[in-house]
């Protein structure tokens, strides 16, 4: 790191480095929100790099993940784990990677400038990731996950809860939009689900490269496929329809993602930018998948930079219209399947959450559904 850059500046230069999507959108941000939800994806993309770690035992990295909630919650010194942990991280790690976990302490002295709301709303999202997605990773396997209610859960951790956090970051930065917390709040993980179920769509050969799949094999069990024997580039029409089952999921997520954004005033272009062309890509991201059975890697399904441009202009000239962002994104999604309402259902509200830790110390900050605390605790999934 240049060591004669802020912490600030540093949190703009490696964004771009560890991840494309958000290096594009939250510069639309507007500036009083770039700086804590860029802190915040930073914190996220450092705890995804301690649970991807190949070279460390499940029992090791949740003694690290431990380590790095308390450290987002102040309570151990960030330069410390950066010294214990970089000599773990194995060549499978990215230098990016491996030089945000070095340079933790810079991220974590933003984190502490940030307001009080800004610090509760991030420590929550990340204890919560931490501990859920954890639980995945731990049973991970090519079996799939047994149901889709399982595949909820898996989203809700590793993307769901970055819902409710934007959401409380979008509400203390404007009280315009803080009118309308509880409808966001409502519609909160369902726009974050709709993203990454998108993600898992695009993104399954490579990871059952690694060992994982995340695709429930209850929906595959109807159309008489088992996950656990599957190999690329072996086209099976019983496959296809239970991806076209799970893309018609994903299309209801992303239209509940629509109505949240169109729940932010249209004066704050910034935000609805932020969410649209996320929206956007997620949308044209399935209709490639749709068209495309028999992919066999996230590269012949991922949209062109055309279509990025395109995305871009449409949003920016129809951003205060929502009659006609919501004709856009039906054009987009033209020709989807889409699942009954019923079928697309996320986690609980906000106010239904109640406290668990993941600290040692079990002064934890995070909260998870109230009903699902006893399944989890039985010993259920992860990321």
């Amino acid at each position: 790191m240049d060591a004669g850059i802020s912490d600030e500046a540093y949190q703009d230069q490696i964004l771009p480095q560890v991840s494309r999507t958000f290096a594009l959108t939250i510069p639309q941000l507007p500036p009083a929100l770039r700086t804590p939800v860029t802190n915040a994806y930073l914190l996220c993309r450092a705890a995804d790099t301690i649970e991807d770690e190949p070279a460390l035992s499940p029992a090791a990295t949740r003694v690290w993940l431990q380590r790095f909630v308390a450290v987002v919650c102040g309570k151990e010194e960030p330069a410390q784990l950066a010294r214990d942990l970089a000599p773990q991280l194995s060549q499978q790690t990215s230098p990016a990677e491996r030089e945000l976990v070095l340079n933790l302490e810079q991220i974590i002295r933003v984190t502490a400038r940030l307001d009080e709301q800004q610090r509760a709303a991030i420590s929550r999202c990340i204890e919560v990731m931490c501990g859920g997605m954890h639980q995945f990773q731990c049973t991970a396997s090519l079996r799939g996950l047994p149901r889709l209610s399982d595949m909820n859960e898996y989203c809700y951790y590793v993307a769901g809860v970055v819902g409710q956090m934007l959401t409380e970051l979008f509400c203390g930065y404007s009280a315009t939009i803080a009118r309308q917390r509880s409808a966001l709040h409502d519609r909160a993980v369902a726009f974050a689900q709709g993203l990454q179920m998108t993600n898992i769509l695009k993104d399954v050969w490579e990871d059952r490269s690694r060992g994982a799949c995340w695709l429930p094999q209850e929906v595959f069990t109807r159309h008489g496929i088992d996950l656990a024997k599957l190999s690329p580039g072996q086209r099976d029409a019983r496959f296809d329809a239970g991806m076209s089952e799970l893309v018609g999921v994903a299309h209801a997520h992303l239209r509940n993602a629509l109505a949240y954004t169109l729940l932010i005033p249209g004066e704050e272009a910034g935000v609805r930018r932020f969410c649209l062309w996320a929206i956007g890509l997620a949308a044209l991201t399935l209709r490639k998948i749709h068209s495309t059975p028999g992919f066999t890697s996230g590269a012949q399904v991922k949209v062109s930079h055309t279509a990025v441009a395109v995305t871009k202009t449409l949003t920016n000239v129809a951003i205060r219209n929502d009659w006609l962002l919501t004709r856009l994104f039906d054009r987009a999604t033209s020709g989807l399947p889409l699942a009954a309402p019923s079928t697309a259902r996320s986690a609980l509200p906000l106010a239904q959450y109640q406290a668990t830790p993941m600290l040692e110390s079990g002064q934890g900050t995070g909260c998870i559904p109230a009903e699902e605390v006893g399944r989890r605790s039985a010993g259920n999934l992860r990321r």
